[in-house]
C-alpha cells in the first residue's frame, strides 16, 4: 500500500512538472514569434500598403529607414551606388538629413558628390538626395544619379564655347579684311589680295557651318531608315575624286586596292562623307610627293562578317597622347597646321558617329614620322541588314545636337594588317 502511494505521488509530481514545462515552453514560443527579427524588419509588412509597389517602379535609388536608422527596405540601385552597407545607410550627410526629417517632418533635398566604389581614381558621383517622412515612424530617402546629366551639360557648354570660338575666327577675319579693302580702294593690287583672303575665310566659314550641320544630322538621324546596299568601290572612287585636286597640287599619288565587289548596308551619303573625311585628312596631313592608299577587305567576326576600309598615309603621324582625343569635336593635333589646311576639327568626329550609327567602329594606328592608318570597320551588307530588321530600335538618341562627347578609343592596329600594300592589285589613280 505504501508503495502504491509513493508511485501515485511520484506520478502526480511528474505530471505537475510536465504541465509547468509545457506552459513555459508555450509562452517562450509565443514570445519568440512576436519578437521582431532582423529579417522581419526588411519585409514588406512594416511598410504602408502600396509603398513597396511604388518604390519598385521608381528609377531613383530608394531607401526606407526606421526610427533606429536601420534600413527597412533598399532598392538594388541603392546597393549599387554604395548607399547601404551592412544594413545601415553609409552616407553620413544623408543619415543626418533623415534624422532631421524624422524630428520635424520637413522634406529636405541636397546635392552631394560621392566617391565611386571600386575605383582608385578621384572621380566623384554626383547625386541628388531627397528625404521625406513616410508615416509616423519611417523615413524615405530617394537618390538620383546626376553624373551623366552633369557630363552632358558640361559637353554642351564646351560645344557651344568651341562653336562660338570657331565661328568668331573667320567672322573676325572677314570684318578686318573688309575694312582693309575699303582703306585700299585706290590700290587695285591690295584690293585683289585682300579679296582673295576674304574668299579663303568665307570658304572656311562655309565648311565649318556645313560640317556642324552634318554632325548634327548624323547624331540625330537614324541612317538605317533609308539604308541600302552600298558598293565599297563606289565609296572609294567618290572619296578619291573628292580629294583629287588637293592631291594633285601636292603631287600625292592615291592608290585604291583590295577585295572587289564588297557591299555594306547603310546610308550612302553618310558613308561617303565619312570615308571622304578620312581620305581628305590623309591628303592634307601628308607631305608632297608621297602616297595615300585606300583598300578594303572582308574579316570574320562572331556577329557576322565585317568590311574593313583602311586609309593609309605617309604623313606626320599622331602621338600616343593625341590618339585618345583625335575623335573629339574641334580637337586638333596641330592647330596651326589645321588652319593652314582649312581643317575644322569636326571631320573625325563625324566619322566616329557615322561608324557607330551603322553598327561599326573606326580605329587608328599611327607612329610619329611614319604615317597613319585609319580603319573604318562596318558590318557586311547581308549581316547588317538582318540585324537591322531584327532590331529596328537598335540605339537610342539623346536630345539635342552634340551631346555625346565620349572620346573615340583608338584600337591599336598594326599597319601590316590594314595597309594597302598587303592587299592585291592596287590601281593607281592619277
Amino acid at each position: 500500500m505504501d508503495v502504491n502511494a509513493a508511485v501515485a505521488a511520484a506520478a502526480a509530481i511528474a505530471g505537475v512538472l510536465t504541465g509547468v514545462i509545457a506552459m513555459l515552453a508555450f509562452r517562450w514560443s509565443e514570445r519568440e514569434q512576436n519578437r521582431p527579427t532582423r529579417s522581419s524588419l526588411h519585409t514588406d509588412a512594416v511598410l504602408p500598403p502600396g509603398v513597396d509597389t511604388v518604390l519598385s517602379v521608381l528609377r531613383s535609388s530608394a531607401v526606407v529607414l526606421d526610427e533606429a536608422d536601420a534600413v527597412v527596405k533598399a532598392s538594388s540601385a541603392a546597393y549599387a551606388l554604395g548607399l547601404v552597407r551592412g544594413g545601415k545607410l553609409a552616407v553620413e550627410p544623408m543619415l543626418q538629413m533623415a534624422r532631421d526629417t524624422r524630428r520635424d517632418g520637413e522634406i529636405r533635398q541636397v546635392e552631394l558628390d560621392l566617391p565611386r566604389r571600386g575605383t582608385g581614381r578621384g572621380e566623384a558621383l554626383a547625386v541628388s538626395a531627397r528625404v521625406a517622412p513616410l508615416g509616423s515612424r519611417l523615413v524615405l530617402l530617394l537618390v538620383e544619379d546626376l553624373t551623366e546629366a552633369r557630363r552632358i551639360e558640361a559637353v554642351r557648354r564646351d560645344f557651344v564655347a568651341n562653336v562660338s570660338h570657331e565661328l568668331k575666327t573667320p567672322v573676325g577675319a572677314l570684318s578686318l579684311l573688309s575694312e582693309a579693302v575699303m582703306d585700299a580702294s585706290d590700290d587695285p593690287e591690295a584690293v585683289e589680295r585682300f579679296a582673295g583672303r576674304m574668299q579663303i575665310e568665307a570658304t572656311r566659314l562655309t565648311s565649318l557651318v556645313q560640317e556642324l550641320i552634318d554632325l548634327s544630322r548624323v547624331q540625330n538621324d537614324d541612317p538605317l531608315e533609308d539604308a541600302e546596299p552600298v558598293r565599297v568601290d563606289e565609296l572609294v572612287a567618290e572619296a578619291i575624286d573628292r580629294c583629287r585636286h588637293q592631291a594633285g597640287a601636292k603631287q600625292i599619288t592615291m592608290a585604291a586596292g583590295g577585295a572587289a565587289d564588297l557591299r555594306v548596308w547603310g546610308n550612302r551619303g553618310q558613308l561617303a562623307a565619312a570615308l571622304g573625311n578620312l581620305v581628305e585628312n590623309a591628303v592634307n596631313y601628308s607631305p608632297a610627293r608621297t602616297r595615300v592608299g585606300i583598300a578594303a577587305r572582308t574579316v570574320n567576326a562572331p556577329g557576322g562578317d565585317h568590311i574593313e576600309i583602311a586609309v593609309t598615309d605617309q604623313g606626320i603621324g599622331i602621338s600616343d597622347k593625341d590618339k585618345e582625343r583625335i575623335f573629339e569635336r574641334f580637337y586638333r593635333v596641330d592647330p596651326a597646321r589645321s588652319r593652314a589646311t582649312g581643317g575644322t576639327g569636326l571631320g573625325l568626329a563625324i566619322v566616329k558617329h557615322v561608324a557607330a550609327s551603322h553598327g561599326g567602329e573606326v580605329a587608328v594606328w599611327s607612329a610619329e614620322g611614319q604615317g597613319s592608318t585609319f580603319t573604318l570597320r562596318l558590318p557586311e551588307a547581308g549581316a547588317a541588314r538582318d540585324r537591322a530588321h531584327q532590331q529596328p530600335a537598335r540605339h537610342e538618341r539623346a536630345g539635342g545636337a552634340g551631346l555625346d562627347e565620349e572620346a573615340g578609343r583608338s584600337t591599336p592596329t598594326s599597319p601590316e594588317s590594314t595597309a594597302y600594300e598587303t592587299l592585291p592589285a592596287p590601281e593607281v589613280l592619277p
